[in-house]
């Protein structure tokens, strides 16, 4: 089957479309033919090598975390799914979604979303189920409170900035100038700029959610009483130095930093399917790519701006 890889760690011309087998299929999995996948930050630092500590050196590698796509066999111990069942998810601490076919456990799919495409699908399981996780689980935002969502034009941050006006948050996004009235378009109350905004000069508010990962002490004094800042990253340039001050400030003080690395189930996806179908949230896809044009869509989220996902189509 056709797929992304790479042979050694560098900038985006390291990738390529090859071939590789097709996933055996255990009693317990669904092989899903993959429509469409979306490229999320991480896999870019994964194929830069910048966490060579948990990649590893051994190659080829795989990148792609999210998909959807229709499901092509179902294992002799699975039940409630079919062939041809449309269904978005996530392969979990792993990559390899950017293929023709993958092959998971039911608990890391559910049903697609029915009123929108695959394609327009693969722009969400990712950074919804983040931000979903982020905002109602991990910060607990309730409906009054004050939220800003730093990065609010990105992957994340623009699914964040629609949940966020779903569950009854007054939003603040954090973004580019260029991005200011796509942002607002999204649902946010109010818009900063990021370039002509100090951190340090920024409101108080209840929920912080950062998807950038750099001065959280700056952040966390924006706070107010009993306010929450949940980050999905961390300072990937001084990682131990970060990840020192989120695991302290996560036991230490009133005003606590979250900070996760999610690993989504079936029942966070329907949820998500959920609000998707409600019209509650919506995809955003920047661009999409063919599979053979993997290299121009890690390309294009390095060069930042980017709105809601790059796709990269697989069918």
């Amino acid at each position: 089957m056709r797929a992304a890889l790479y042979d050694s760690y560098g900038p985006p011309e390291v990738l390529y479309e090859g071939r590789v087998p097709v996933p055996v299929r255990k009693p317990g999995e669904v092989l899903v033919r993959v429509h469409a996948a979306s490229v999320n930050g991480g896999e870019l630092h994964g194929r830069a090598g910048r966490v060579r500590f948990v990649t590893g050196r051994r190659f080829p590698q795989r990148t792609g975390l999210d998909f959807a796509g229709e499901v092509a066999e179902v294992g002799t111990e699975v039940t409630g799914l079919r062939v041809g069942d449309r269904v978005w998810g996530i392969l979990g601490r792993t990559f390899g979604s950017a293929a023709e076919y993958v092959s998971v456990r039911p608990r890391q799919i559910a049903y697609a979303p029915g009123n929108v495409t695959l394609t327009e699908a693969a722009s969400l399981p990712a950074g919804g189920t983040t931000s979903l996780t982020a905002l109602r689980d991990k910060a607990g935002l309730r409906a009054g409170e004050r939220l800003l969502v730093r990065g609010a034009s990105g992957g994340v941050g623009s699914v964040a900035v629609q949940l966020g006006k779903a569950l009854g948050a007054h939003v603040t996004g954090l973004a580019g100038a260029k991005n200011a009235d796509f942002v607002r378009e999204l649902g946010a109350d109010e818009v900063l700029d990021h370039r002509a905004t100090a951190l340090a000069d920024l409101d108080r508010y209840d929920v912080i959610m950062d998807t950038v990962g750099t001065e959280h002490p700056v952040l966390q004094r924006r706070l107010a009483p009993d306010g929450r800042l949940v980050s999905i990253a961390f300072d990937i340039d001084h990682p131990v130095r970060s990840i020192g001050y989120l695991l302290g400030s996560a036991v230490h003080g009133r005003q606590r930093v979250r900070f996760f690395s999610g690993n989504p189930k079936h029942d966070l996806f329907a949820e998500l399917t959920a609000y998707v179908e409600r019209g509650d949230l919506r995809p955003v896809v920047d661009t999409v790519h063919p599979l053979a044009d993997i290299a121009t869509a890690h390309r294009a989220l390095e060069a930042g701006g980017v709105r809601g996902k790059h796709v990269i189509q697989v069918v």
